[in-house]
């Protein structure tokens, strides 16, 4: 009887790996949704709707973008988090979902490494300081010595509590010793049109999205928030503008719901490196001022532990909790 029990769950395995393999090989069978967990009109938008088209080239099966905004990501996430483990539902994640939440919230409705399986890092960039022409200010020591002469006087929009724009700008706020108004919002699109307005006075925004405003003068720049500065961009970092030290900037990856597939996973992750390299994509990120990285799955899964840690430094630092 123990032979024979030996030999059925061997054959089990056997045919648990033979039907795997023949699941990944008939992947994708329906189409594939992509989960944004922003609003249409933001940078992840401007990135993900163009890479989609070309994921469907590539897998003959539409992959259809779908906007799941609210909650800084995590309404999302958490959709995703509880999909079927079958590849037929992805995300394109930013630093924000993936290693700052954890630290902002008390809970959350899922675990940035236990609840997904790392696909790809795509891609990394700055976020642009980005101010109302209303406001009288030229350079970051200007807009610093108006906040502070103005304490809680000046708005700041981000795309919603605790999201990476947020951060940016309570690292801001907490290196200079200033204190501006947060005003969060469903999204980085929401959040533009408000400033475009003049109904909040400044935003770190994705370059991509505030470029047009930027050189229609609809919005000023005033630095990027990485430690290297941009090419082509005529402002300078932060960090040389008049605070030592300062870099923060925003990546982009795409995951899966824990528990799909390796051979999926390995699908997923070469045909979204391939479709972020045709020269259309590789021209887009460039003009967004995005590098592009196209990760191993092990890589993005040490690179997102790495992120968690620093981040949860910086959130404690700056004292930033959101309920």
């Amino acid at each position: 009887m123990k032979i024979l029990r030996m030999a059925f769950c061997a054959a089990l395995v056997v045919a648990s790996h033979a039907a795997l393999a023949q699941g990944a090989a008939g992947f994708p069978s329906k189409p594939i949704r992509l989960v944004l967990p922003y609003p249409p009109g933001g940078g992840t938008d401007t990135i993900a709707r163009p890479l989609s088209q070309r994921l469907s080239e590539s897998f003959k099966q539409q992959v259809v973008v779908d906007n799941r905004g609210g909650a800084s990501g995590n309404i999302g996430m958490e959709l995703v988090a509880k999909s079927p483990p079958d590849g037929h539902t992805i995300v394109f994640a930013l630093t924000a979902q993936l290693a700052v939440n954890p630290a902002l919230y008390r809970k959350i409705p899922y675990d940035p490494v236990r609840d997904f399986e790392p696909i790809t890092l795509l891609a990394s960039g700055p976020y642009v300081l980005v101010v109302h022409p209303s406001l009288p200010v030229k350079s970051v020591k200007e807009l610093i010595a108006l906040a502070r002469a103005r304490p809680n006087q000046i708005t700041y929009a981000s795309s919603g509590n605790g999201s990476g724009g947020h951060l940016a700008n309570e690292l801001l706020d907490s290196m200079s010793g200033v204190r501006m108004l947060h005003v969060p919002y469903k999204g980085g699109g929401p959040a533009l049109v408000d400033l475009l307005a003049g109904n909040v006075q400044v935003l770190f925004s994705t370059y991509l999205s505030s470029k047009p405003h930027i050189e229609t003068g609809r919005v000023r720049a005033l630095a990027v928030s990485t430690a290297k500065r941009l090419s082509g961009v005529d402002v300078p970092t932060v960090a040389e503008a008049g605070v030592p030290g300062y870099d923060a900037g925003v990546w982009y990856a795409f995951l899966a719901p824990a528990g799909t597939p390796r051979e999926i996973i390995g699908r997923l992750n070469a045909e979204i490196v391939r479709a972020a390299a045709h020269p259309d994509m590789k021209a887009l990120l460039a003009r967004a001022a995005i590098e592009p990285i196209g990760s191993t799955p092990e890589e993005l899964a040490k690179f997102m532990k790495s992120e968690i840690a620093k981040w949860a430094k910086v959130v404690k630092d700056a004292n930033v909790q959101v309920d």
